[in-house]
């Protein structure tokens, strides 16, 4: 059975386009734009305000949905919300929900799987099935945005830090941006946007070329290329040296500061030595960094740092003039933190189920 295009993955030009075709004037598609983006409307049916015709022919023409939850889970404390996607060829995904005490963030996938295989992630353990459509990028973002307009509340943030790599999927991923962005419709600032890599340095120099309002995140994770390769392979293509190059010319044309993340690996990369390391590689740059204990997976043997630990590893750091500050964990117990989305349900021990 042939599967019908997700009208998530039409730019609003694009719907204009197909109101004309259907003999319609553009403020149809405006119409239609507002009605999925603000109101949030996820059925034909509910557009009340066009023609029957047209109404008709969005049914029979447009899918309103491709993911179909199977498993959502809330965390001990009720401050994470993770759901469990299958999309239409039956490759699962995962998209998480945190709240904050003024931020309702959302943490969206980009691909099902990654091909980046960072040793400590389980979506890299899994490797990559699929990029993602930006419809389906798209969706992620309402489905949870009627989740919390039931509740009076919106959403405030988006993290592109989910499943994969989304420079490995640029093209798409901006392209669910725009959407997002587009003030005729769901209006999300970029600046309430972040995109986290793992250091594609052609993608960070293009992301750079566009001037894109939209945060910047680097997975550093290590201060030096045997320790950093060992964790992440595509160091190896893109050494550090590379990579804080394009992070300069990034800074220098967009006098925008840089997040870089650390996940703090007991032994491994939370040393005194390393911690030394990154207050060389980033004193005097626009940078901030944000440690994060390791969250624990089926495939690494790694341990989390201690607390004290990571403040002792923070306040090196700082001493040296960077800024610097330790995350606090989110969905741990319900697997939902960082490296820890997979394509599978997770152990249902401990969870609260919803």
């Amino acid at each position: 059975m042939e599967t019908k295009p997700l009208i998530y993955d039409l730019t609003f030009e694009e719907l204009v386009e197909w109101a004309a075709e259907h003999g319609q004037p553009a403020y149809r598609a405006r119409q239609i734009w507002e009605g999925l983006y603000r109101k949030l409307w996820a059925s034909a049916d509910r557009f009340t305000t066009l023609p029957k015709a047209l109404r008709a022919a969005l049914d029979a023409e447009f899918s309103f949905s491709a993911l179909q939850p199977v498993t959502s889970l809330v965390s001990t404390d009720g401050e994470t919300h993770k759901t469990l996607f299958r999309l239409p060829d039956g490759v699962q995904i995962e998209t998480v929900r945190m709240r904050y005490l003024r931020r309702r963030t959302l943490c969206i996938s980009t691909q099902a799987g990654c091909a980046m295989g960072c040793a400590f992630c389980a979506t890299g353990q899994m490797g990559l099935l699929r990029n993602l459509s930006a419809g389906e990028i798209v969706e992620q973002v309402l489905y949870y945005a009627r989740w919390l307009g039931e509740r009076g509340e919106r959403v405030t943030n988006i993290v592109f830090m989910g499943m994969g790599e989304p420079f490995h999927n640029y093209d798409v991923v901006m392209r669910a941006i725009a959407v997002l962005n587009d003030r005729r419709g769901f209006g999300l600032g970029a600046r309430r946007m972040t995109i986290s890599t793992v250091g594609l340095v052609p993608q960070i120099r293009r992301f750079t070329r566009e001037h894109s309002q939209v945060n910047l995140a680097i997975s550093l994770h290590a201060a030096d290329d045997e320790l950093r390769s060992s964790l992440i392979p595509i160091n190896r293509k893109y050494p550090i040296r590379e990579l804080m190059a394009a992070v300069d010319e990034y800074i220098a044309a967009t006098h925008r500061r840089v997040t870089f993340e650390w996940a703090l690996i007991r032994g491994l990369n939370d040393t005194a030595e390393q911690a030394h390391k990154l207050a060389v590689l980033l004193r005097g740059r626009l940078a901030h960094v944000n440690l994060i204990p390791l969250n624990p997976t089926d495939g690494f043997v790694g341990e989390p740092t201690k607390p004290h630990e990571a403040r002792a590893f923070c306040e090196i750091v700082r001493a040296a003039g960077v800024p610097c500050t330790v995350r606090l964990r989110r969905g741990i117990d319900i697997r939902a933190g960082c490296g820890q989305l997979a394509s599978k349900p997770p152990r249902e021990v401990g969870f609260v189920l919803k």
